[in-house]
């Protein structure tokens, strides 16, 4: 009995770790896609939209960074760092 569950617990732990490097490789294909459709973009002179564009810029003028920096991820659904990064680029 106490083999069977240390052979399940083996099973599922090498099942965690393949699924994890999975998801690792379809994360970075994913980013690798990401950053090629922004040199696409930028080479034909296309901008992204950006909901709420003008409500960011404003807070961003007025110093308001992290408001601006929420703002936009409430209307993007972007992650912490790219958001600041997105906030950064329109000073």
């Amino acid at each position: 009995m106490d083999t069977a569950i240390l052979l399940l617990t083996c099973l599922v732990v090498l099942g965690t770790m393949t699924l994890q490097n999975h998801l690792s490789r379809v994360n970075r294909r994913a980013a690798r896609v990401e950053r090629k459709l922004d040199l696409i973009l930028g080479h034909l002179g296309i901008e992204e939209e950006i909901p709420r564009r003008d409500e960011i810029v404003g807070l961003v003028r007025q110093g308001k960074q992290v408001q601006a920096v929420k703002l936009y991820r409430e209307s993007t659904g972007a992650d912490l760092l790219e958001a600041k990064q997105a906030v950064d680029r329109m000073v």
